[in-house]
């Protein structure tokens, strides 16, 4: 092809490339031959000349958002290393420390599910109680006609918890703000940004949930949950956290990246669990959204997690019912039963159920659009600085207030149904369907029903189908218009906020409002049609179907309701795919995260894996000199380089990684002379010695100390080499070269010559080295076949 380099001059490589943005200090080049080792450069030492014509520097996606600011990006190792000290490490373990390894693995899985049960209840518990004497007082102040008095108490009390939770978020961890589930997608593919899974932003996303929740927004606590249990996974799986002097030592088997992103799915899973009491729900949708890979032994493990929170729920929720939780003990987790309704449908029923497929995919993607255009506009409010983060939440919270407060006065009083006990409506005092508001004894307001209760509530309210003249058409306009707006203009401020209860809640109000103006023609109760709302919009909004049924079938405990909600989900998808990307999706790509997706752009079939490395080419000799690897990682942000043996002919030998050179040479185990070590380096090292720390512990070039003579000296690397690295053939198609790189896991891709008599190795791909900016900015002529 016309645009291409020639691959047979293409001397280009990169390790992971993962910095804070500003390039590399330093380039350098060979001075004889491509596979000399850098040891023999001039003066035996590094030079700084100009780069090849044809050397690449990829400086594309090596940064994401966080919170407000920007940080350095860090791929992770899911790839099974194999090397000489892993090895003998296997070949010397005993039966019982692998069956200790085994039953770790379980009881971890046991530990999760427990947690994030007993954090599911606890949340659930603080909001029902804080928000329900909130409510309660502004009842109250309400029956005494001090109308004014109880907007002051209502809308005060909500901007205090709303703040409580925006400090929490701007002071203590800017990553807990938002939903989490974008991160938690994206660790899973195997992107690690900065204090995503931080014992900080765990604290932070439980307690800044509660806050913000019980503040009166518009948001769901469902998405932070799934959030807080992959946070809990990370803090057991990489030994707790030394920062905080919680760690466990007998947890060191688990000191790498593939069991922690085994464990954090099962976080995942168990997050959605204990969200919505959906077991099922909470492993399809590990399965269905957050995982990139998958096998097997991961699915019973995600069970039996999810499991485990199914039977703390329920038996926390016996306990509560007997009312020792509180004001509201049975509140967000129960959904179950909130139907009775048989559903009969016929042909006119199928064509209402396909038009709220159809819109529920439209107004789902138009969701989309708006969150994606005022999460632009607000990170440019909150890159001024934590008081602004704070003006905006305060701002928000005023708004939500002065809407559910104001918006149903403009509600008319309604009657209460006959056959209702004088203490069931109006509601007084309680939880409950029918609220006085401003109405005289024996009335009520149905839209004070909907936005003076907890989320949960109003969800349940909707889905009933006790009284099917409950809630009036204009009062279904008002909510359904002012839900959907608030729900948007919500997101993104800086607390802890889930999508799942606003889409939910928009939705069912949609669907109650078709099924009220088509029930003339129709069959199905308008619960029914709430529900069917609910899962157009989640379908339109979030992409998902399997998972997303199930969850509302676990919800609602209906089952007859299947088919017709695996038809709206499909329809709706469809429908919305046509517009734009579902809204995990684009936040992951609005927040610049190096996300690999299951499908390569068509344009990748016109290029060659040699086509896109990034240059320029540093690898070592199998015996290396300190001071050249030393002077290697001090000016040079790679975390991957190859390693050759330099015969007859060069060899690859494998590829080392930064972390375990970094180790390698804080040991100091040096020889004077270049020789092998043989097996003398298996007693002075263990594998554990190598095993991956926690988020930010990690060794630095800054920690390593030695002086000008051990700087002469020369260490073995054939040791800790990754003798096995996945390689392919430069003339591989790019896009086959990158579903390969993300099915594997990997972090680093070898590619080696088709012809012999040249280098052993020809680059190293890198997740970067796949992103769209990076293949499209060096042929631009693509730009057009996107």
């Amino acid at each position: 092809m016309e645009h291409r380099d020639d691959i047979n001059n293409n001397n280009c490589i990169e390790g992971d490339i993962e910095h804070d943005g500003d390039a590399w200090g330093m380039a350098f080049e060979r001075r004889s031959s491509h596979t000399s080792s850098l040891s023999e450069r001039e003066n035996g030492d590094f030079r700084e000349p100009l780069l090849k014509s044809r050397s690449r520097i990829n400086t594309t996606s090596q940064i994401a958002i966080v919170g407000a600011k920007v940080y350095p990006i860090e791929s992770l190792d899911y790839e099974i290393i194999e090397n000489e000290l892993i090895k003998e490490d296997w070949r010397s373990r005993k039966r019982v420390e692998i069956f200790q390894y085994i039953f770790l693995k379980w009881t971890l899985c046991l530990l999760i599910g427990l947690f994030t049960g007993l954090v599911g209840i606890f949340n659930n518990l603080a909001v029902e109680n804080i928000a329900g004497f909130k409510l309660l007082l502004t009842s109250n102040l309400m029956l005494k006609d001090k109308y004014f008095q109880a907007f002051a108490t209502f809308a005060g009390l909500n901007m205090i918890l709303a703040a409580c939770a925006a400090v929490l978020c701007a002071f203590v961890a800017p990553a807990a703000a938002g939903s989490g589930i974008p991160e938690v997608k994206a660790y899973l593919n195997g992107i690690d940004a900065h204090s995503i899974l931080a014992p900080s932003t765990l604290f932070v996303k439980i307690f800044g949930s509660i806050f913000g929740v019980a503040a009166g927004f518009f948001v769901g606590k469902e998405g932070p949950m799934v959030h807080t249990g992959a946070c809990i996974a990370n803090l057991l799986g990489q030994g707790g956290s030394r920062k905080y002097h919680l760690t466990w030592k007998w947890l060191r088997y688990f000191k790498n990246d593939r069991d922690r992103r085994d464990l954090i799915t099962c976080g995942a899973a168990a997050g959605v669990a204990a969200a919505f009491r959906a077991p099922v729900g909470g492993v399809l949708f590990a399965l269905e959204e957050a995982a990139s890979w998958w096998r097997s032994a991961l699915l019973w493990r995600t069970f039996f997690t999810t499991a485990v929170v199914a039977v703390v729920l329920r038996s926390l929720i016996q306990f509560c019912r007997s009312g020792n939780c509180g004001l509201f003990g049975q509140g967000g987790l129960i959904m179950f039963d909130v139907n009775s309704a048989v559903p009969t449908y016929n042909i006119p029923d199928l064509l209402a159920v396909v038009f709220i497929g159809v819109f529920g995919g439209v107004f789902g993607s138009l969701y989309n659009y708006l969150v994606d255009k005022v999460l632009r506009t607000y990170s440019i409010i909150n890159e001024r600085g934590r008081g602004f983060k704070l003006l905006l939440v305060i701002t928000i919270s005023l708004l939500t207030s002065c809407c559910a407060y104001g918006l149903p006065w403009l509600s008319h009083c309604i009657p209460c149904p006959l056959g209702l006990e004088a203490e069931e409506c109006p509601t007084e005092g309680r939880s409950g369907n029918y609220k006085n508001f401003q109405c005289q004894p024996g009335h009520y307001n149905d839209l004070a029903s909907l936005f003076l209760n907890t989320n949960e509530d109003a969800i349940r309210n909707l889905l009933s189908s006790e009284n099917k003249n409950e809630f009036h058409i204009p009062t279904l306009f008002i909510f359904f218009a002012a839900i959907y707006l608030l729900g948007i203009i919500t997101y993104g401020i800086a607390v802890p906020s889930g999508l799942f209860i606003p889409v939910i809640l928009a939705g069912a109000t949609y669907g109650r409002l078709v099924g009220k103006l088509l029930g003339a023609f129709s069959n199905l109760d308008v619960g029914l049609f709430a529900l069917l709302g609910a899962a157009s919009f989640l379908g339109g909004t979030m992409r998902m179907t399997v998972s997303i049924c199930v969850i509302l079938l676990e919800l609602t405990n209906d089952l007859l309701m299947l088919p017709l909600v695996m038809l709206v989900l499909l329809i709706s998808k469809s429908v919305a795919d046509n517009f734009n990307k579902g809204v995990y999706d684009q936040i992951v790509e609005m927040k610049g995260l190096p996300f690999m997706d299951a499908h390569a752009p068509p344009y990748m079939r016109h290029l060659v894996a040699g086509d896109v490395c990034s240059g320029p080419l540093i690898m070592f000799s199998g015996v290396e000199k300190v001071g050249t690897i030393f002077q290697a990682l001090k000016v040079t942000r790679h975390n991957g380089f190859p390693v050759i043996n330099e015969r007859d002919a060069p060899e690859l030998c494998g590829l080392v990684l930064r972390s375990h050179l970094l180790v390698l040479l804080k040991g100091k185990k040096f020889k004077k002379n270049k020789e092998l070590f043989g097996s003398e380096f298996l007693r002075m090292f263990h594998a554990f010695d190598f095993a991956k720390a926690g988020s930010g512990k990690g060794l630095k070039v800054e920690d390593l100390d030695l002086s000008d003579e051990e700087m002469e000296m020369y260490v073995d690397l054939h040791p800790i080499t990754n003798t096995s690295p996945y390689t392919v053939v430069e003339t591989m198609s790019l896009a086959k070269a990158a579903v390969l790189f993300r099915e594997l896991g990997l972090r680093h891709l070898c590619v080696v010559p088709k012809t012999s008599g040249r280098p052993p190795i020809v680059g190293i791909l890198t997740r970067h080295d796949f992103m769209p900016e990076h293949v499209l900015g060096l042929y631009p002529e693509f730009n057009r076949h996107k």
